[in-house]
């Protein structure tokens, strides 16, 4: 026996094996066999030279000293079991996760996310990603970025970035010989995502196009990347295009563009916004307005 006091699995057993009055129960209860339960009392009472247990046959019952080391080892296993579940509530309020699709995560978080971890660098943030709604609860999510109408049942939404499409295309695409025109877009391989059709956008140039047969990508940042690599010409969502174009990677084409049918909302659990969840919210707003004041969002 450690001169520290008894193992932890021994005092674990001693407990059982008091509250149940039984060695067989107790070995039952903490998954050892009974000889295990009956060995480590024993060297518990060799240590504290003291029976803690009177054995009539099959059956044990507690001694006066028994009883009262079962009740300090009792209220000592308490004392730890509630110590473990304060530092996993500690741990858990550490972690933060924010679901986004992968596009917005790869285009538009993750280039400023290194000024949210400088600033609280304490806070955990894990990204998950995403082409559906997430559950929240499920999937343990604190905050999300979608895109739509923020009418979203039993869930709190605040408008964070609205959107609008144009076409864009590496500036040595085609050896640098752009189209000059909108007219001039059915001469060449057009690509979009997926429920993003270049029609609405024709109309809105006024011009009389059919619906190209080019790629359809089901992730915009695959679609980016395309044409970043001169693959062909993308109708790119603002909001994904700005640090390409900023690079000099893509350039737009033409003044056009189409306003998009919903928007990116901030959406969290009604009521359920935890400490660091608002810190993250509070942070993508000045963000927002970090682009603003550069020209390149919202």
């Amino acid at each position: 026996m450690s001169a520290k006091g008894p193992p932890l699995g021994t005092l674990r057993a001693f407990e059982a094996a008091a509250r149940l009055e039984s060695f067989s129960r107790a070995a039952e209860e903490i998954f050892v066999t009974h000889g295990a339960v009956s060995h480590q009392i024993r060297a518990l009472e060799r240590a504290l030279g003291t029976a803690l247990f009177l054995r009539n046959g099959r059956r044990v019952s507690l001694t006066t000293a028994g009883r009262h080391f079962a009740e300090r080892v009792r209220s000592a296993l308490r004392d730890l079991a509630e110590a473990a579940q304060f530092v996993r509530r500690a741990e858990a309020d550490r972690v933060l996760t924010i679901s986004t699709m992968p596009s917005f995560a790869a285009r538009w978080l993750l280039p400023r996310l290194g000024r949210f971890m400088e600033r609280h660098p304490a806070i955990a943030l894990n990204i998950h990603t995403s082409f559906t709604l997430v559950d929240f609860q499920r999937d343990e999510v604190d905050l999300a970025v979608r895109f739509g109408r923020g009418n979203w049942p039993d869930l709190e939404t605040q408008k964070f970035l609205e959107d609008e499409y144009f076409p864009v295309a590496s500036p040595r695409f085609n050896r640098g010989r752009l189209p000059a025109r909108p007219s001039d877009l059915g001469k060449f391989q057009l690509m979009r995502s997926d429920d993003e059709p270049w029609t609405p956008w024709f109309r809105a140039a006024g011009v009389k196009l059919e619906e190209p047969r080019g790629p359809v990508f089901s992730d915009s940042s695959l679609l980016l990347q395309a044409a970043v690599d001169k693959r062909g010409i993308a109708l790119g969502r603002r909001t994904l295009v700005e640090a390409d174009l900023h690079a000099g990677k893509l350039v737009r084409l033409f003044d056009i563009a189409l306003p998009a049918a919903g928007a990116n909302y901030l959406v969290w659990p009604k009521d359920k916004l935890s400490a660091n969840a608002a810190l993250l919210r509070d942070w993508l707003l000045e963000e927002r307005q970090r682009a603003q004041q550069k020209g390149a969002g919202v």
